[in-house]
């Protein structure tokens, strides 16, 4: 065969045109070498969806702190809040912290 019957193949008229070798180097480039390639793309929209979680847990966190700053408006509120969470106690009483086995850590 020679060079006149390849070129009259379909096949091998693809694989001679230069606007192809052009389009694959164009997409092979910004694919895998360009700064903004594909693979830049997909390590951002995975750091996207994970602040995206986390901006949700800490909207929850924030609606659940909300709640209870509302709670604590009454002083006997506050009052129990401050004998359970920092163990604070009237002049006048005595604290005893009582701990199960099971809620050790060994």
């Amino acid at each position: 065969m020679n060079f006149k019957k390849i070129k009259q193949n379909k096949f091998a008229k693809l694989l001679l045109n230069k606007y192809i070798w052009v389009g694959l180097f164009f997409v092979f480039w910004m694919t895998f070498l360009d700064t903004n390639s594909l693979l830049v793309h997909l390590e951002l929209d995975q750091k996207i969806n994970k602040l995206e979680k986390q901006k949700s847990y800490y909207l929850n966190e924030l609606k659940s702190d909300k709640k209870q700053i509302k709670s604590l408006q009454q002083p006997f509120q506050i009052e129990k809040y401050a004998r359970e969470k920092f163990y604070m106690k009237r002049p006048e009483e005595d604290i005893f912290i009582v701990e199960f086995e099971d809620s050790l850590n060994d």
